[in-house]
């Protein structure tokens, strides 16, 4: 059904949940699923798809019950875009409870590079999401990103997927010109260009630094137009898939919206 929908309102990226996000227990994928999925992507063409992980997924957490489902259901997450032949998972880098970000980062990396080696996963890469920065959520700076990626095993499986309205309540500033510029130079300098391979396009609710995720439509939240003209006409992400995260009712309209003033923006 995402392929209908996505054709529905002329969208060439795509981002899916291979499962209900909300549920522990999770279906088996049989060949005659993946067969049919691979012929939805055909008829749409050749665009970039990316699924998300589960929202009760915590890789850092001290919780030994929850530590032990959410490796177990990470491992299943990669087996599953493997075998839909889906390049990406994105993934929130996890909450570390009060325990602090040092020993969070110790304890999510540790879960990661074990559910990476756990699963049957070859090709997919993993890509950790910037944040907002909530209560004890961890990979709201750069430098935790980068500290993940540099303490684990699987370096080469892991990039990051920028969310613009994550970014924005963190504290990284794309409205101007100057400032969209010092927000990637710092990206570039502390993880490196080449690890973005996804944006989610989002604007923002709150004001800059809030540390909190609401996500508004295009143009009428806090970033505003200037700011998504800033990425949308950046031809170094000009190849790399965004999608949109942004409020919607069941019409899409909202969606064919969003997309058209984007388009705007880069032309």
């Amino acid at each position: 059904m995402a392929f209908e929908r996505i054709r529905a309102v002329d969208g060439t990226a795509l981002q899916i949940f291979t499962r209900n996000q909300r549920q522990w227990k999770v279906p088996a994928l049989t060949g005659y699923d993946a067969e049919l999925f691979a012929m939805a992507w055909r008829q749409w063409g050749d665009y970039p798809v990316a699924a998300h992980d589960s929202y009760l997924i915590n890789l850092a957490s001290p919780e030994p019950e929850l530590s032990r489902r959410s490796l177990a259901a990470f491992a299943s997450e990669l087996s599953r875009v493997e075998t839909l032949g889906i390049p990406f998972l994105v993934t929130h880098p996890g909450s570390h409870l009060g325990e602090g970000v040092d020993a969070g980062i110790r304890r999510y990396v540790a879960n990661l590079d074990r559910a990476i080696a756990e699963s049957d996963a070859k090709r997919a890469m993993v890509l950790l999401e910037t944040t907002a920065g909530q209560g004890t959520n961890l990979g709201s700076t750069f430098e935790e990103l980068a500290r993940i990626i540099e303490g684990s095993a699987h370096p080469d499986r892991l990039g990051v997927c920028f969310d613009t309205c994550h970014a924005f309540a963190a504290g990284y500033d794309i409205r101007t010109a100057e400032a969209y510029a010092a927000t990637f130079e710092a990206f570039d300098r502390t993880i490196g260009l080449d690890r973005l391979r996804f944006f989610h396009v989002n604007d923002t609710k709150n004001e800059l630094g809030s540390r909190k995720d609401r996500h508004e439509h295009i143009g009428q939240g806090m970033i505003g137009l200037d700011g998504f003209r800033n990425l949308m006409r950046d031809p170094r992400f000009a190849d790399v898939p965004k999608t949109l995260e942004t409020p919607k009712d069941a019409d899409l309209k909202d969606d064919v919206r969003n997309l058209g003033l984007l388009r705007e923006l880069a032309a």
